[in-house]
């Protein structure tokens, strides 16, 4: 008996991931279709679509695709425990949203007695996503990661996410100019600093795939375009393409 395949419409119906993306990861050879129809048609059978499933799983920690594509094609990658991961990245999370939810009631039954902003602190889910992260990149990133983590209290993983997105915040007021103008190209170089020196080496490569994902993953889009407004994740990876491209 042949193996049922899936065709593009039925992985999206499926995953929720969009026809664009599937192509674009085929096209980056990072989730190949187990064949093409005589009539052009990707189809996905079971193998693919368990990779795609840790694909997907990569993508919930961040993971830029140069570097999925890398651990995926790894002869010692172990499935397993990614999944094991990535149940302990959803339990944080299913721990927080219980919270928020037991705060919201309180306050729609008793009102507001006092202020109370601790349940929106996502800073122990953001440690254990920049660790596993560091951990699967490779060895020497998790080493540099630990040693930065040591000198770290639990509020300071906030205070750096909002540094962040006070640096899109800033590029998203540069839309008016163009990518390379020199101003950009500052703002750029000051973001692969900031990374470099709060997480793990931001070499030119890991920016470039970074400024791929900013584009690619949603919530990063979607958060980043917040910051600095519609457009910004977009214009953030052309200005990244060409500083990268001239220091390369």
């Amino acid at each position: 008996m042949a193996k049922k395949t899936l065709s593009v419409h039925e992985v999206v119906k499926l995953t929720g991931i969009t026809a664009r993306t599937l192509h674009y990861y085929d096209e980056i050879g990072l989730l190949k279709p187990a064949k093409v129809t005589e009539a052009g048609y990707r189809m996905y059978d079971d193998m693919a679509l368990s990779r795609l499933q840790n694909i997907l799983l990569f993508r919930e920690l961040a993971f830029p695709l140069k570097e999925i594509k890398a651990i995926l094609d790894d002869p010692g990658f172990d499935p397993s425990e990614v999944i094991a991961q990535q149940i302990e990245l959803l339990e944080l999370q299913y721990k927080r949203l219980g919270e928020l939810i037991a705060f919201a009631r309180e306050i729609q039954n008793k009102g507001v007695t006092e202020m109370n902003f601790n349940v929106f602190d996502k800073s122990e889910i953001e440690k254990y996503e920049a660790e596993v992260k560091a951990k699967w990149g490779n060895t020497n990133a998790y080493q540099e990661y630990k040693q930065k983590d040591a000198a770290r209290n639990g509020s300071h993983y906030g205070k750096l996410a909002n540094e962040l997105m006070a640096m899109f915040s800033e590029l998203g007021q540069l839309m008016h100019l163009t990518p390379n103008d020199d101003e950009v190209q500052e703002k750029i170089s000051a973001l692969q600093k900031f990374i470099t020196d709060n997480y793990y080496v931001c070499t030119n490569e890991i920016l470039n795939g970074l400024g791929e994902m900013y584009v690619c993953d949603e919530r990063f889009r979607s958060n980043i375009d917040k910051a600095g407004g519609d457009g910004t994740a977009d214009f953030v990876r052309q200005a990244i393409a060409v500083y990268c491209s001239k220091n390369f």
